[in-house]
């Protein structure tokens, strides 16, 4: 089969012809949750352990494991990973950023949004017997540099500029 044939229901963008460049990604969402569900966050009481923490470390985990998750994904050198939680008492949410940095031929969104889910599917594991009806909202990317597209600010209502 050779690429154009309709045949052809997956394949890898070839990036071969790309330079490499310095990239960085940053990604954003939330887990909302009852106001007494983040207060055992915020006191350490949760069972499983310290929620944040785990959360970190977990979101820091799935930025470096995405092409294994993700099939069509290039694995990429990342050099740095944040992964920030904050406890927001009016939204009753966990608030989640994951900035991803690199030199590569593609991007490093894929990276920073696994990073983001992650991170939620861990508060929602580690919380789900206090309360069932937490919710994971807003993963999106925020901001994105480097590569042929330039800078892009999500969060600043300048997609495409």
């Amino acid at each position: 089969m050779k690429e154009g044939d309709p045949r052809i229901r997956a394949r890898m963008v070839d990036v071969t012809e790309k330079p490499v460049t310095y990239r960085v990604a940053q990604a954003k969402g939330s887990v909302v949750m009852k106001s007494d569900t983040l207060e055992l966050i915020r006191s350490g009481q949760v069972a499983k352990g310290d929620v944040l923490a785990v959360a970190q470390v977990a979101g820091i985990r799935a930025a470096k494991e995405t092409p294994h998750l993700l099939p069509l994904c290039h694995p990429l050198l990342l050099t740095d990973v944040a992964v920030d939680l904050a406890l927001n008492k009016e939204l009753k949410a966990v608030e989640i950023t994951a900035t991803v940095k690199g030199e590569g031929k593609t991007g490093m969104e894929m990276e920073a949004l696994t990073a983001i889910a992650v991170a939620a599917l861990t508060i929602y594991d580690m919380c789900k017997p206090y309360d069932p009806q937490m919710r994971i909202e807003g993963i999106r990317l925020v901001k994105k540099s480097g590569g042929k597209s330039g800078t892009i600010d999500l969060e600043a209502g300048r997609p495409y500029s």
